[in-house]
């Protein structure tokens, strides 16, 4: 067939991979000027299969009280006058019962360890480089009532497959040394082996250009405006290009991943998507002592916040803002980030050469994308992913690819 991806962005571009290794005619259609320029531009970059756990809990609508009027807060909620927003907070809600998340956490963990599993062998057969490193991801934590918390989300994974070991604050330094310094105030963590970290940004153009390389056609500066739909099949694209030229693009299917922009283009067609933008902060940060920085990539619980080490490059992400699809930048917000990683590490960056950056996380109430088929025969949703869209981007990508060529994807995840 020949299938139209629209969307670039990490899990857009492993669709059309893995599209094209199925045998298909593939064309990537992307409103940016290249691959990778939005959420999957400069993300924490972990493949963090031990972070999986739905932000829909209990603990988590604690912790957006707690945060109501702080800007600098970690999870920072706006009330405004959105419908979709009140309709997703209530979905969020509802999603929070203990029943509820356990369904929900056995889904994310099994598509982030198919979609690891499915990035190495990808890794393996293409030799990609992306300054990935293969040393685990450490949870550590500086508040016993956070780290309690962890411990039974430790069990819960471990009880899914997930190796996520809770160890004391001596093991958590002896894995970590650049967290020396922090020593007296940590109180313990979790490690994780097998996960791992990479520059998502790397991966993304580097895998487009081995797609070109393949016979994908990507065309960027192209914006999709409408689906034209018939009889229950999708018969166009309406897209227009940097130049302002309207037409219609044909083809055999199309996959949706958007993003955070794909509930407006479904929505014309009945396809009523449950997806709001999660603003996320990052912070890059030049290293300027190698041996001060942290080598295994690292999670602050207590501070919504992930530390990736890349080549001499220090990036550190998180936090969570709901307040519609603004990109600006919150400067306070951002240099509470700075203010906990100079304090954890004084030593090891320029903390004055830092590069900040904001981008919308496609989240969904109970954090568990839309994969698969929709109403409309031949149109196929891969997007929502929240903040695992790094960390599922080729799981998704590969299954997605297996349902589009007619067969059972090898995963247990609810497709739709």
């Amino acid at each position: 067939m020949n299938i139209i991806v629209l969307g670039a962005g990490a899990v857009g571009t492993a669709s059309a991979w893995y599209l094209r290794q199925a045998g298909h005619g593939v064309t990537v259609l992307e409103r940016q000027s290249g691959p990778a320029q939005e959420t999957s531009f400069a993300n924490g970059c972990q493949i963090s299969v031990s972070h999986a756990e739905p932000w829909a809990n209990p603990a988590s609508l604690l912790k957006v009280l707690r945060s109501l009027g702080r800007d600098d807060a970690p999870l920072l909620f706006r009330l405004r006058a959105d419908p979709l927003q009140w309709r997703w907070c209530l979905r969020f809600i509802s999603e929070c019962r203990p029943g509820r998340v356990a369904a929900n956490l056995r889904r994310i963990v099994a598509l982030a360890d198919y979609s690891r599993r499915s990035l190495q062998a990808l890794r393996a057969d293409t030799g990609i480089e992306y300054d990935h490193l293969e040393r685990g991801i450490l949870h550590f934590y500086t508040d016993e009532r956070e780290f309690d918390k962890a411990c039974a989300a430790a069990a819960a994974m471990r009880a899914l497959g997930c190796p996520r070991m809770t160890i004391d604050a001596d093991e958590v330094v002896r894995i970590e040394p650049a967290l020396r310094a922090a020593r007296p105030r940590l109180v313990g963590g979790d490690f994780t082996a097998s996960d791992e970290s990479g520059d998502v940004y790397r991966f993304t153009t580097r895998l487009a250009a081995r797609s070109t390389a393949a016979g994908v056609h990507f065309a960027y500066n192209i914006t999709a405006t409408r689906l034209l739909a018939e009889a229950g099949t999708i018969t166009g694209v309406e897209v227009i290009d940097g130049a302002g030229r309207h037409q219609v693009l044909r083809a055999d299917a199309v996959v949706v991943a958007l993003g955070s922009f794909s509930p407006a283009l479904l929505a014309p067609l009945g396809i009523r998507l449950m997806i709001y933008p999660g603003k996320g902060y990052s912070a890059t940060y030049p290293i300027a002592d190698a041996a001060a920085a942290p080598t295994v990539s690292l999670t602050d619980d207590g501070h919504k916040l992930v530390m990736s080490r890349l080549g001499s490059r220090l990036r550190v992400a998180g936090t969570c803002e709901l307040n519609g699809y603004s990109r600006e930048l919150n400067m306070v917000r951002c240099e509470a980030i700075t203010r906990r990683v100079r304090a954890l590490f004084p030593d090891a960056c320029d903390y004055d050469q830092v590069r900040y950056w904001a981008g919308l996380r496609p989240l969904t109430p109970s954090n568990v994308p839309y994969v698969g088929r929709t109403c409309h025969a031949n149109l196929y949703l891969n997007t929502g992913h929240g903040t695992l869209g790094w960390t599922m981007a080729c799981g998704s990508g590969r299954a997605l690819a297996d349902i589009v060529s007619g067969r059972e994807p090898e995963v247990a995840f609810p497709f739709s």
